[in-house]
């Protein structure tokens, strides 16, 4: 067991960031097993979920005449438009039936909010609207992170970030977690967290 002041951050390993759902990372479902079984070695184990509803405003069909993957400006900063996923509700907002739930003592929801997208645990993408993850984390004493799941370079890499920011020892642990390296987004992201101190072990 490791000590009790680290943390498993489990990201958004939900249907529709798997095969076959409506934003699929490919193999999305791999990393499952690994997961599974490093949240056996955590006394704090959290798990995000990506929560939208139908009219959010980082959905394509949302902007009339807008194309999945193309970028606009919304008050907060750059967006990317995305398909309709992990609706409220939805059966693509479910976690993986392969994944374990139980062992999590706390799951986020995030991006619930219909005028700002959320990829990271920690804030909005405003970067100052908290989801309260960081007042849970340090009631429970916990300094030190492990982020796993999906997307690596979206938001597993955008919590690593903000944790890093917020003063916690950071691990984004990549062979549990996978990309979908839209751009360059892969090595961009990769070389944001380096930067800030992040550790990234393959």
């Amino acid at each position: 067991m490791r000590p009790a002041d680290e943390a498993l951050i489990v990201i958004d390993i939900q249907n529709d960031f798997c095969p076959g759902g409506a934003l699929a990372v490919t193999g999305g479902d791999a990393i499952i097993p690994q997961v599974n079984a490093l949240m056996a070695e955590f006394a704090c184990v959290v798990l995000t979920q990506d929560w939208h509803p139908a009219d959010h405003s980082s959905f394509a069909a949302n902007h009339p005449g807008a194309e999945a993957f193309s970028m606009i400006q919304m008050p907060y900063g750059p967006q990317v438009l995305w398909p309709v996923h992990c609706v409220q509700g939805s059966s693509g907002a479910e976690f993986h039936a392969d994944l374990l739930t139980n062992p999590a003592q706390l799951i986020v929801r995030k991006g619930f909010r219909t005028g700002i997208d959320s990829y990271s645990a920690f804030f909005e993408n405003d970067h100052s609207t908290t989801t309260g993850l960081e007042g849970y984390l340090r009631a429970r004493g916990v300094k030190v992170l492990t982020l796993v799941g999906l997307a690596t370079d979206f938001c597993v890499a955008y919590s690593a970030l903000d944790a890093a920011r917020l003063g916690f020892s950071v691990t984004l642990l990549e062979s549990a977690c996978r990309a979908i390296d839209l751009n360059g987004t892969l090595a961009e992201t990769k070389a944001k967290c380096l930067a800030a101190g992040v550790h990234w072990p393959g």
